[in-house]
């Protein structure tokens, strides 16, 4: 069409200047997308650290004869709220929905993020943070870690330091003491996105009581809820008012919230899939120690660095056989030899393995 040129160039310039220099989010490659690029019958996928064993079946029965589709959900879902009190002992005027972590890190970025801020990040960590903080034109501080990848330092000026513990990509948890001390000296918030709470027991959770303090959680992982985008937050009540009035509206589905309520109520399968998992990663971590350096996980994936290949050749040699493993090359502070990898079922943990093996054969090395 005549003029098409001229109009994206002035689709272009109606979009702010800085956006220009955030690179998008890279998520793992899908099965189907590595399915047809190799024309492969059988594909796993070992690195979105999904639980591998779904959510419970009463959660599938729950939702199974959901009609109303026409009408907007609760904009309190106060029955999930409850839920969520019962589950983490803390009150229900202290949790916040959103969808998913990172709706609710959107809205704390929007309650407390002005242009110029300070927002402390240690790296490396998830991407998605860092991408946050320059959408709101933030000054990005990076935070070093010592060799466990525990957070080494604290910046005092910044309006929000966030932390993950377990950490995502490297499986670290934080030392309980240090982080109190960042909480008590910094003059802005600290939000402790523990996302893969549930695999550990060395949680900050307790944390919340601090007025500083959010603490985010998610269903995605040990619930097996990440389709549905869940997440919520611990705050004291005070930020959680504030909080609400930047929230999206509406930010769960119906469906959303009867699958939350759901799965919050038979724990038990919850709690099952996550013993399996564990013992899963053991396994796993002693038979990757004889292709890798091994760091320790407290976490539903392995962080590993290769002696002789870069993470995408490696990646990539995975994948035309069938398993996908995430590349790590491209988060900030990690290694050009690292990838993360999800714990899967034993027979997709063997797979694995067996393709290890078979590299190795081949090239004399991994």
């Amino acid at each position: 069409m005549e003029g098409d040129g001229n109009h994206i160039k002035d689709i272009k310039e109606r979009i702010r200047n800085f956006l220009k220099d955030i690179p998008e989010y890279i998520p793992g490659k899908s099965v189907e997308e590595v399915r047809r690029k190799y024309g492969l019958k059988r594909v796993i996928k070992l690195a979105s650290n999904e639980n591998p064993y779904g959510c419970s079946p009463n959660v599938i029965e729950s939702i199974s004869d959901f009609k109303n589709f026409h009408i907007y959900p609760p904009s309190d879902a106060v029955e999930l709220r409850e839920e969520i009190s019962r589950y983490i002992g803390f009150e229900e005027d202290m949790i916040a929905l959103g969808a998913g972590m990172d709706g609710i890190m959107e809205t704390i970025f929007r309650m407390c993020v002005r242009d110029g801020d300070k927002v402390a990040i240690p790296i490396p960590t998830y991407t998605y943070y860092e991408t946050l903080a320059r959408m709101h034109r933030a000054v990005t501080v990076f935070l070093k870690r010592d060799e466990e990848f525990k957070t080494a330092e604290f910046e005092r000026d910044a309006v929000l330091t966030i932390l993950n513990s377990p950490n995502n990509p490297t499986g670290n948890v934080e030392s309980f003491d240090f982080v109190r001390e960042i909480v008590e000296s910094v003059r802005g918030l600290v939000f402790i996105d523990e996302a893969y709470a549930e695999f550990t027991q060395k949680r900050l959770t307790m944390l919340a009581e601090m007025e500083n303090v959010i603490i985010g959680r998610t269903f995605s992982k040990a619930f097996g809820l990440a389709n549905l985008r869940i997440g919520y937050a611990i705050m004291h009540p005070d930020l959680r008012r504030e909080f609400m009035k930047v929230s999206t509206p509406f930010p769960l589905s119906n469906i959303a919230i009867i699958a939350a309520i759901s799965a919050l109520k038979d724990r038990e399968y919850m709690e099952n899939t996550v013993r399996m998992i564990l013992a899963e990663r053991r396994r796993l971590e002693k038979k990757l120690k004889s292709f890798f350096r091994v760091y320790p996980s407290e976490a539903n994936f392995i962080y590993v660095e290769s002696e002789h290949y870069s993470s995408t050749e490696l990646s990539n040699l995975l994948e035309r056989r069938g398993i996908i493993v995430r590349d790590c090359s491209n988060f900030r502070g990690c290694s050009k030899h690292s990838l993360r990898i999800s714990v899967g079922k034993r027979e997709e943990n063997d797979m694995l393995i067996e393709a290890l093996e078979e590299i190795h054969g081949i090239y004399g090395g991994v």
